[in-house]
């Protein structure tokens, strides 16, 4: 009776065996890497990534990368290719063909019709010598690799291999383009990553809602505001700046006196504040921090733009 394979031990191998081989490549990239990047940089067109089963999977991540980070970049099916989809491939545009075997019969139309119409390929195959690589303008040849699979049939390591391949090149192109984080929310506005890149200009409450009274106002009206404004703060203004925020802190330590006081008086001086253009993530932060729910948001100057509230960056995800 033979022993039941260790789950565990399984695991340990086929990562130490995927991460060396990816290590390994990242000390010996292939010869065309560079000139690759540049071509992709220089297309007008999309880039077209495109190979079937596994290699399919993986084109299709690939696409998706390039696609968020700024490349405009589309999948494009080789059998369904060779059924009319060849039209989505144009001139102008660049092809990224995968195939570890160099020789997947599914790709010889895409390979012809880009060849036809000039269109320039790139190809990624672990068989330097094969019909694709030989076509390929740049050829991005994977090293020869152990596939984790206990028998060494099933695609592993070669199909991770293939995918940090493609994420090199896609990171790349985008650190080479300067693609910038608010670029990113762009083609990310929906869950927590795209909540995270959200400025606080973009969540926060415009002048005309902001709880704001003069110091010298009375704190009978400085309660009148903070009850009509629903944000449990007001801002005290002094010479077109922010000068204080008035809290329910400062209220219940002030009880005494809320009658006769002004609200320059009751308030807690040099606020914890935020500008427009930082991070929501980072006004959540500070609030979380100072066990606060609200920040004014001000210009270079002290004057306030805006107000951010708790709920605001939990309603957009960022909690």
């Amino acid at each position: 009776m033979t022993d039941t394979p260790d789950p565990i031990a399984t695991a340990a191998r086929v990562l130490r065996i995927e991460g060396a081989a990816v290590a390994a490549l990242a000390d010996a990239l292939p010869a065309d890497f560079a000139a690759a990047v540049d071509a992709i940089l220089g297309t007008n067109g999309r880039v077209i990534l495109s190979g079937i089963g596994k290699s399919g999977h993986i084109a299709r991540k690939i696409s998706s990368t390039f696609a968020s980070t700024g490349t405009p970049s589309a999948f494009v099916h080789p059998a369904e290719a060779s059924h009319g989809d060849l039209g989505m491939v144009m001139p102008g545009d660049l092809a990224i063909l995968i195939s570890h075997s160099g020789e997947t019969a599914e790709l010889r139309d895409i390979v012809a019709h880009c060849a036809r119409f000039s269109i320039p390929m790139i190809g990624i195959s672990g068989n330097a010598g094969s019909t694709l690589m030989q076509a390929a303008d740049w050829r991005l040849t994977l090293p020869p690799v152990e596939e984790a699979c206990i028998n060494g049939l099933a695609p592993t390591t070669s199909t991770t291999l293939t995918l940090a391949l493609g994420d090199a090149l896609a990171v790349a192109v985008m650190e080479r383009r300067g693609f910038l984080p608010e670029e990113f929310r762009t083609y990310h506005p929906g869950g927590r990553l795209g909540a995270r890149l959200a400025k606080v200009a973009q969540l926060m409450h415009p002048p005309a809602e902001l709880p704001l009274v003069p110091e010298d106002a009375p704190m009978p009206e400085a309660l009148i505001v903070m009850s009509e404004k629903g944000f449990g703060v007001a801002g005290v203004t002094g010479a077109g700046r922010l000068v204080g925020v008035i809290t329910d802190g400062d209220l219940r330590r002030n009880v005494t006196r809320l009658s006769d006081a002004t609200a320059g008086e009751v308030a807690t001086r040099s606020p914890r504040v935020i500008g427009p253009d930082e991070l929501a993530a980072e006004a959540l932060a500070i609030m979380s921090q100072n066990k606060i729910t609200a920040l004014f948001v001000i210009d270079g100057d002290g004057a306030p733009l805006g107000l951010i509230h708790l709920h605001d960056c939990l309603r957009a995800g960022l909690a």
